[in-house]
């Protein structure tokens, strides 16, 4: 199985696997998120660690089922060879209707066949008002013309 666009990347195609990697996990379908990664995959997020493809799809919806509402937009920052670093940001909710942007920076690597081998994320959040809110389409795929994090000045 290959999942394209395939590494060397070009400034294209990292944004082409960026905008698919952010709609992967705003579908919050941990099945279809884990295909994109190796079985052999290694993860860092936060304090969790996975080990493999079965370890990160069992994370994702222990981390979707506390993280209500959730809403992400990620950022190409930079790439080379079959590597993208990338920047985001996401809010969610928590189940006593705190709200909450999260910050984070994430470096991928990849395998020939386009699935990511290596995810390192980087990750700080900072609870914020209902009206503070900049992320307010329905849930799911972000919409086209929905402002990406550097149109919104984050």
């Amino acid at each position: 199985m290959s999942r394209p666009p395939l590494p060397p990347f070009t400034r294209e195609s990292a944004i082409e696997k960026v905008r698919l990697a952010e709609d992967g996990w705003n579908s919050r379908d941990a099945a279809k998120v884990a295909l994109a990664y190796t079985p052999d995959t290694r993860w860092r997020n936060r304090v969790d660690f996975a080990e493999n493809r079965d370890q990160a799809q069992a994370f994702l919806p222990r981390k979707w089922n506390t993280e209500l509402d959730y809403r992400l937009i990620k950022e190409l920052w930079a790439f080379t060879g079959n590597r993208i670093a990338v920047r985001y940001a996401y809010e969610y909710r928590n189940d006593s209707g705190q709200w909450f942007r999260a910050y984070g920076n994430e470096n991928w690597e990849f395998a020939e066949d386009g699935l990511m081998a290596r995810r390192h994320a980087s990750i700080n959040e900072m609870p914020i008002r209902e009206e503070e809110r900049k992320f307010r389409w329905p849930l799911g795929r972000r919409p086209g013309d929905h402002p990406g994090l550097s149109d919104l000045g984050l």
